[in-house]
Parts: structure tokens; sequence; C-alpha cells
């Protein structure tokens, strides 16, 4: 016996099985077919923050349900019957309550919103789940001012009710209202439109509803509300979740000490012969050389027909990425052919040479950082 034990295949390892996570909501996560496009809700971009060995979206929010339509038109029931120990349920409304013309749909904030949310939150404690309230996604609505475009707070009174709600019942919170509107305020008016279901082509200038890249951008705001409940989760997201702005975005931006630049190559261009030593003809383009508190040089060079780039030993790090054109390139004692999209690391101490070859000019980028002051 005890050989037969000593043979015996190990045994598998036991796949678990990814935990789930549900969105119940309105049209601003939901679904959408291809004959929709581009429209759609960030519920369609949330699997692709998550890792599906570990979390399996189930995206049940529904196009132009409350929290109280949802429930009594049956869309809540499938969530019911699958919510399981250890899942997830996020829950967005807002949107449609706010609609007072509309009795099927319409609760007004003080009671009956936060009334029709708990039975969410009380299902999903009730099947061993973590229930998670995500108040409701910004409108893109500005209102032109002297200075600066002001968004507009189109919610109202909805997202208070839903943080009163999760502070009293002791339940996490996304406040999507708040991030969604500080990332808004960041972009401004006119940058935020292609976020938005502003479709010139389709006739469409939709200040509620979503394009892809806007979906994804919520999606991303959503995670990272999650994760900073949550930090554990962490480990199961894939893509960074630094998105977003801080409240602070615009005074922050008045407050710089030098702006953020645009520059054309026009009108940059220097001639001078190879650097270090280098022989031929060179054309550099010094980027952002007045630029005051950068501290790195990004320049473009175009080495021309037998032009090259002299020996020289480092005292700094240095990047040399390939635009176009063909060269050869010599570090530390050895040589390489090197083409468009290679990228070159010189370390500090070690000796580099770049060289011309072939027909075409060869157009690199460098970056390296300035001298200490």
């Amino acid at each position: 016996m005890l050989v037969a034990a000593l043979h015996a295949p190990a045994a598998e390892p036991r796949q678990v099985a990814p935990r789930q996570v549900f969105i119940v909501g309105d049209s601003t996560a939901s679904e959408y077919g291809a004959e929709r496009a581009p429209r759609q809700g960030w519920g369609m971009q949330l699997q692709s923050f998550l890792d599906p060995a570990a979390w399996q979206v189930r995206n049940h929010a529904q196009s132009g349900r409350s929290s109280r339509s949802f429930i009594e038109e049956g869309w809540l029931a499938p969530v019911e019957r699958s919510l399981a120990r250890g899942d997830v349920l996020l829950i967005q409304f807002g949107h449609n309550d706010e609609k007072a013309e509309d009795p099927t749909r319409y609760n007004e904030p003080a009671q009956a919103f936060p009334q029709w949310l708990a039975r969410y939150v009380a299902l999903a404690r009730a099947k061993g789940a973590t229930p998670i309230l995500v108040t409701p996604l910004a409108r893109r609505k500005f209102e032109r001012g002297s200075r600066i475009d002001q968004l507009l707070d189109t919610h109202g009174a909805y997202p208070p009710a839903v943080r009163a709600l999760a502070a009293r019942e002791g339940v996490g919170l996304v406040d999507l209202t708040a991030s969604s509107m500080a990332w808004l305020r960041a972009l401004g008016d006119e940058a935020s439109k292609p976020f938005f279901m502003h479709v010139p082509g389709q006739g469409q200038a939709d200040d509620t509803h979503l394009q892809a890249r806007g979906a994804t951008a919520v999606a991303c705001l959503v995670v990272a509300g999650w994760k900073a409940l949550d930090p554990a989760l962490a480990e199961q997201v894939v893509r960074d979740t630094d998105c977003g702005a801080r409240d602070s975005a615009l005074e922050d931006r008045r407050a710089q000490a030098h702006p953020s630049l645009v520059v054309s190559e026009a009108g940059l261009a220097r001639q001078q012969p190879g650097p270090h030593g280098g022989a031929g003809t060179t054309t550099a383009y010094p980027f952002f050389a007045d630029a005051p508190g950068l501290s790195f040089f990004f320049r473009k060079r175009v080495l021309h027909k037998g032009a090259g780039i002299g020996l020289h030993q480092h005292d700094k790090d240095e990047v040399y990425y390939v635009v176009s054109g063909t060269g050869r390139y010599i570090v530390d004692g050895s040589i390489r052919d090197v083409g468009p999209g290679d990228a070159m690391l010189t370390r500090t101490g070690s000796t580099h040479s770049l060289m011309q070859d072939g027909d075409e000019d060869l157009v690199i980028l460098l970056a390296y950082p300035k001298a200490a002051d």
C-alpha cells in the first residue's frame, strides 16, 4: 500500500471559479448591440480592467430603468437567482429616478429613492454578496462663463441620497458623480464631447450616453473607486487605473509655474555637423529647449546620408528611438544594425556611436536628463 501511495499521481490543483460582479443600473452602464455603435455603457468595458480568471462581469443594467422600474419589471429576478456568496453587486441608479413626469419610474430623493436602493443592498447581503452603491454618472452639461465654462450638477439631491444611504447602512460607495464631474471639468466643454455620443454623422449630440472611449474612461473611474474600498482588488486588476482628475485640477492648472505646451517642429530645424566628431551633416529639432523647469532634453535628429554621431562616453543615461531609415549602432565595442521601431538605451559609463546606413535618412528621437543645477 505504501508503494502504491508513493507512485500515485499528484492531485491536480483545484481550479477556483472566478467570482462574479453584477451590475444593476440604467443606460449609462448597460449593454448595446453593434447596431447602436458607437454607443456603449461603462459596464461593457468593466471586464477589460479585471482578470477574467478572478472576475466575470455580469452586466444586467437596462436602458431607461430606475431603481423602481428595474425591480417592478422583473429585471432583478435573474440577478437574484445567480448572485452567490463572494460576489459583488454594483448598484447605479438615479438618471431615471429623477423623471417626475413618469410615475412608473420616478422616486423622490428623500425617501422613495433610498428605500428602493435599500432593497438591492438587502438582496446582496442575504446572498452573502457585497453590495456597492454607485452614484449616477454626471451629465456633460456646461454653462458658459466669463473665464471658464462651468459644469452643472444635474442630479441635485440624488447623489447625496446615495451617499447618505451608504453611510447609514455601512455599504461601500463609489462616488461616480464626484469623480466623473472632476473628470469632465478637467476635460472641459469641447474636449469632453468625443467621450459622449456627439456623433455628427448620426446627427447625435447626446450629453448623457457614452462612446467607447467614454465608457472605458468611466469604467476606469468605477474600478479606481472599487479599489479604494478593497485594496486587495489591485492584484486582480489588469490595467492601470490612474485615470480622471482631482477636484482641484483647475486650480492646480492655474497654479502651475509653467504651462503645458504643444509645439511643431516647423521652425525648429538646426543644421549641424555630426555630433561628437561624427561625419556628415545632421538636422536637429530641439523640442522644448527653452521650456523652463524641464528636467530632460527631448530631440529629433536626422542623420543625412553618410552622417553619424561620433563615439563618446556617457555620464548620463540616454535613449534613442529609430523613427525611420537604417543605421549601425556601436555600443561598448559591439555593433548592431538598427531600423524603425528599435530603441537603444545607453547607460552611464558606456561608449556609443551611431552611423547612418543605406539610401534613406536615419531619423531618431532621443531623450536624456539635464545636468543637476
